[in-house]
C-alpha cells in the first residue's frame, strides 16, 4: 500500500501501534474486572465467546484467549510491561499536532506504572488524604522500601 509522501508508511505504522496499545490495555482492564468479581466464574470462556460474532472480536483477543489457554491465571508472566518507543512517538506526535489521544496516552502510562514495585506518587496521594481528611493509610510492610512506623505529623 502506498500511504502518501515519503515517511507516510512509517507514520501510519506508528499510529497503528498506538491504537494497538489502547486495544491491549482495554482487553487487559476488561479481563481484570471480570476476574475481580466472582459473578463470572469462567473468565477465559467468556473472553473466548467474545471472539465469535461480537463487536470486540479481533486477532488481539484471539491471542489473549490463547495466552489464557496456555496459562489460565497468567501466573507464569510478570506484570512488568516494556514499550518499544512506538507509543511514545505516537504521543509525542499527538502533542506536536495538538491531537488529543487520551486512550493511547493512558495505555502508554499504564506500562510505566507496571514497572514500579511501589509507586511514590500513590504513597504521596495516601499521605495527602491522611493529612487533609484523616483518611486511613496502610502501613508499609517490613520488606517495603522506607518501611517503618507511621509517624504523626510534626
Amino acid at each position: 500500500m502506498h500511504a502518501g509522501e515519503v515517511g507516510a508508511g512509517h507514520f501510519a505504522k506508528m499510529v497503528h501501534n498506538g491504537i494497538e496499545y489502547g486495544l491491549m490495555q482495554a482487553y487487559a482492564e476488561g479481563y481484570e474486572l471480570l476476574a475481580a468479581k466472582d459473578v463470572v466464574t469462567d473468565v477465559h470462556g467468556t473472553m473466548k465467546a467474545w471472539t465469535r460474532g461480537t463487536v470486540v472480536r479481533s486477532w488481539l483477543l484471539d491471542l489473549f484467549v490463547r495466552a489464557l489457554e496456555e496459562d489460565p491465571r497468567l501466573a507464569q508472566i510478570d506484570d512488568w510491561v516494556d514499550d518499544s518507543g512506538e507509543g511514545r512517538w505516537t504521543v509525542d506526535e499527538a502533542i506536536d499536532n495538538a491531537v488529543p489521544l487520551p486512550v493511547i496516552s493512558a495505555a502508554l502510562f499504564a506500562r510505566f506504572a507496571s514497572r514500579q514495585e511501589q509507586s511514590p506518587a500513590m504513597k504521596a496521594v495516601a499521605a495527602l488524604r491522611q493529612q487533609f481528611g484523616g483518611h486511613a493509610v496502610k502501613a508499609a510492610g517490613p520488606t517495603s522500601p522506607g518501611a517503618g512506623p507511621l509517624e504523626p505529623p510534626a
